[in-house]
């Protein structure tokens, strides 16, 4: 498993590097809107299906196909994420709550027919702002002032914490951190994970971003740490509550790509908000 890990990574951190570095800001959010493409996918995969229902990790049934909410959501995902690229903001909210309107049509044509009708609107209204709306923040970032510097950091960060709460957690974790979600989780790792991450973004810190103040980037790294944390929480109850171990199998070692973006996804539009809002002033 760790040298699937390993391998996974190697293989994969050239070509997203190169994409940051050289590719532009269309190639970026070209790569974004692949990633969000196919973790709504996963992400359908784990919460229409009919295992969750009847508690059976064996069982091969599916919810009945509510191909409108997953052709919908594809599509104003994309939308999303185009209009983060043109730094609509604005936009982008507008699109989430055209999404709501537009995903009732279904409850009011299944709603007698289709008792889980209205459990499956908020799954998908869900989707969109877990998915392409907090990936849609790379963009904007990627898109800001020093934006490939702030995406390298944001990654760094959250790699840091998720290699040092996982190794951290394997050979010294002994207290459970939340095994009603996770067995594997351990507080251990989780500190471990933040003391990498604030080690990580320090030393970036000092080379490439020296006007950033030390209290800011401090901040910066434990509210990556954590949100990244919560994040990667959050899928593990999706996955628990369907009973499915990863989301999908594309990577090798790390599961499907929601498995490896999960504590992305809520830490970016973190790191979005506190760039653009609380270090604005202090960053011109």
């Amino acid at each position: 498993m760790h040298l699937k890990r390993w391998l996974t990574a190697i293989a994969a951190l050239p070509l997203l590097f190169w994409v940051i570095l050289k590719g532009g800001h269309l190639l970026f959010a070209a790569l974004i809107v692949i990633a969000a493409i196919l973790s709504l996918d996963e992400y359908f995969s784990i919460v229409l299906n009919d295992r969750a229902k009847t508690k059976d990790p064996t069982s091969k049934a599916q919810s009945p196909n509510r191909l409108y909410l997953k052709v919908s959501a594809f599509i104003i995902g994309l939308m999303i994420i185009l209009a983060a690229f043109n730094n609509l903001f604005d936009v982008m909210i507008g699109l989430v709550i055209l999404n709501v309107v537009l995903s009732s049509l279904y409850l009011l044509r299944k709603f007698r027919s289709d008792p889980l009708a209205l459990e499956i609107i908020a799954k998908q209204v869900m989707g969109i702002i877990y998915i392409p709306l907090f990936l849609s923040c790379l963009v904007l970032i990627r898109n800001g002032p020093d934006g490939v510097k702030w995406v390298f950091l944001l990654l760094l960060l959250v790699f840091a914490c998720d290699t040092g709460a996982y190794y951290i957690g394997t050979y010294m974790g002994r207290r459970k951190l939340c095994p009603s979600i996770s067995h594997g989780k351990t507080v251990e790792g989780s500190i471990g994970g933040i003391a990498a991450s604030l080690g990580a973004g320090l030393i970036f810190k000092n080379f490439f971003l020296p006007q950033m103040p030390w209290g800011y980037i401090i901040l910066f790294c434990l509210s990556i740490a954590a949100a990244g944390q919560v994040g990667d929480l959050f899928e593990s109850a999706l996955k628990r509550s369907a009973n499915v171990k990863d989301s999908g199998v594309i990577l090798p070692g790390h599961g499907g790509i929601l498995d490896r973006i999960d504590a992305l996804l809520f830490a970016a539009p973190v790191a979005y908000f506190l760039k653009e809002y609380l270090f604005s002033s202090a960053l011109k």
